[in-house]
């Protein structure tokens, strides 16, 4: 039987991205003996323009029936960045319970960190953000718009279940790691959430007692990803802190055209999602030139969680064979002046 995988291309740069990109993981996949179908759905911000609704009513009802789903990236210079989150993105999220977020950092060999000093290898974490609650819950609301007492009210929320399931994820993956877990707050102004985001940090750590544990208020561990990246291994945050982290983690690792995403649902209920973290990328849209590395990677993340380690593994290692080649093809974000599909043709030899 086939893993079959739901694809929606998106935005922006995803419909080109993803569609240069297909062929290859299911050459991997067949050269492996994995069965791999891929069906594609057109859903995304020009359906709502035209439709008003990111995707049809029956979406997530469909979605349920894949085993996983691959995502381009979602963003529209015309329509703002809340309808297109709670349009598509947040909705399949919540629904499908993908609570984790995975977001690896790597330096890879043959890729120049902006930070003076690094070399392949020096930077590599993982961060785990919280996914389904946080600081992106959904409750709050507006009152009285229009007026001069205008107001607007937007509520968090951190569960129990919720906090504990994204941190013994970190400490399950640090125990396969170095070892060594930091965990982000902001607690000195968040009396509440936060340091009941400690205490639960406690609480979990002596369960693992092997495992290294550091806290950081968010604004000092935004300045060390930059001072000191390579003291990093794996890195906890909630739904905000860990978006903003991982945007600085990808740019230290040389760029955001090399930064998978896997938002999982831990228990395997409902199917997880894999995206790059890029964006949709407007200002490059049709001329060929995205980066085609980090939906290769979240590919290898996809296929790992399904269980084909080879697969997951030959698609990861393919990367890091062109990026260490000094005459490979690199698209203009990592210094070359090659297209999409240059790179895939390389990935492809």
């Amino acid at each position: 039987m086939a893993h079959e995988i739901a694809t929606i291309s998106g935005d922006g740069i995803g419909p080109e991205v993803v569609e240069a990109t297909l062929p290859l993981f299911e050459s991997v996949a067949a050269s492996h003996g994995v069965d791999v179908a891929f069906e594609r759905f057109d859903w995304g911000s020009d359906r709502y323009v035209e439709q008003g609704a990111m995707m049809p009513d029956d979406a997530l009802e469909t979605l349920e029936g894949y085993d996983s789903i691959l995502l381009g990236a979602v963003g529209h210079p015309e329509v703002p960045d809340h309808v297109t989150l709670h349009g598509l993105l947040l909705p399949i999220r919540k629904t499908f319970d993908q609570r984790v977020c995975k977001r690896p950092s790597v330096l890879f060999d043959g890729v120049e960190s902006p930070l003076r000093g690094y070399e392949s290898g020096d930077i590599d974490f993982v961060v785990f953000r919280e996914n389904t609650e946080g600081e992106y819950s959904d409750v709050g609301g507006r009152e009285h718009v229009g007026f001069s007492h205008d107001v607007a009210i937007q509520t968090s929320v951190f569960t129990r279940e919720g906090t504990e399931s994204i941190l013994r994820a970190a400490f399950e993956e640090a125990g396969e790691r170095e070892g060594h877990v930091t965990s982000i707050t902001k607690s000195n102004a968040q009396a509440y959430s936060m340091t009941f985001w400690d205490d639960l940090v406690e609480e979990i750590s002596a369960e693992y007692p092997e495992i290294e544990v550091e806290s950081l208020l968010v604004d000092a561990a935004s300045m060390d990803l930059i001072r000191r990246p390579e003291a990093f291994d794996v890195i906890v945050a909630s739904n905000l802190f860990g978006d903003i982290l991982t945007d600085i983690g990808a740019i230290v690792t040389g760029s955001m055209g090399l930064a998978p995403s896997g938002n999982i649902d831990p228990s395997g209920t409902y199917p997880s999602m894999f995206e790059p973290v890029h964006g949709s990328a407007p200002d490059i849209v049709g001329e060929g030139v995205a980066n085609p590395l980090a939906t290769v990677l979240s590919a290898s993340m996809l296929f790992d969680d399904l269980g084909e380690e080879a697969v997951a593994e030959e698609l990861w290692g393919r990367v890091e064979s062109v990026l260490a080649d000094d005459s490979a093809p690199l698209t203009p974000d990592l210094g070359g002046s090659a297209g999409t599909e240059d790179v895939v043709e390389a990935l492809s030899d």
